[in-house]
């Protein structure tokens, strides 16, 4: 059984920053998976905001997020981060990550749907507000 557990949102200030962690257990390994952050807020669409895929080291980011989010993978601790830079309030959103096994974080598809993932955390919330 392999579970992804979502973690490190909370309320924070415009212009501040957060480090999301994306912790799997079970029989999983990084290098067999494509990890993808998603975001919901209320009334908006799921938006795919960046992947990694260890096995190649390909990354891929959302326009909307590039030059303020880092994603970056730990395989000792089978945890994917997303750090978060500049944050503002449109920011504001539920943020899940997402597991695709023996894909590849190479094609932009891999942020713009989300059927082919065979793992979802949780989700844990970000809010941004002053």
């Amino acid at each position: 059984e392999v579970q992804l557990q979502a973690y490190g949102g909370g309320l924070v200030q415009p212009g501040g920053s957060l480090r999301l962690s994306c912790a799997a257990s079970g029989l999983f390994r990084l290098d067999d998976y494509a990890i993808t952050w998603f975001r919901q807020a209320p009334g908006k669409e799921r938006e795919g905001l960046a992947c990694i895929s260890e096995n190649d080291g390909s990354t891929l980011y959302a326009d909307s997020v590039k030059g303020r989010v880092t994603i970056a993978g730990d395989d000792a601790k089978n945890t994917v981060y997303l750090q978060m830079n500049g944050l503002r309030p449109e920011d504001t959103a539920r943020y899940y990550c997402a597991a695709a096994y023996a894909l590849l974080c190479t094609n932009i598809v891999m942020l713009r749907r989300s059927d082919q993932y065979d793992y979802w955390g949780q989700g844990t919330q970000v809010t941004v507000s002053s």
